[in-house]
């Protein structure tokens, strides 16, 4: 397969599974849980180096889901962990999401003054 129908496949089947949830737990999970929960799965699978055979398969399409944000927060960790020790712990996982949390909190402000949004 190529790899646009690989990550097409893996976003698809992840965002498929938290549909499912929500859909089969009657309203007891929220997409809030489902959230956290993404990002917390992210985290442990790649600590313990089962979500970059993922990576590796669906590109993209499991690196842009919230599950790929826990994935991104866990490597960062264990890498300066590598450098700083203890301490790398704690800011390795915000310095390797420090450019898409900017990118996202920059572009959602152009978007509000651009589009004036109504609340």
């Amino acid at each position: 397969m190529g790899p646009l129908l690989n990550a097409f496949l893996t976003g698809g089947g992840l965002c498929l599974i938290g549909q499912l949830i929500i859909n089969l737990t009657d309203a007891k999970v929220t997409p809030s849980h489902i959230l956290v929960g993404y990002i917390t799965t992210g985290a442990i699978l790649s600590g313990l180096g089962l979500y970059q055979p993922l990576v590796d398969f669906g590109g993209a399409g499991a690196t842009i889901p919230l599950s790929g944000f826990g994935h991104l927060l866990a490597q960062g960790s264990l890498k300066a962990v590598e450098t700083s020790g203890l301490l790398g712990a704690i800011k390795g996982g915000v310095e390797a999401g420090a450019a898409g949390i900017t990118a996202a909190i920059v572009f959602g402000y152009l978007a509000a003054v651009i589009f004036n949004p109504r609340g």
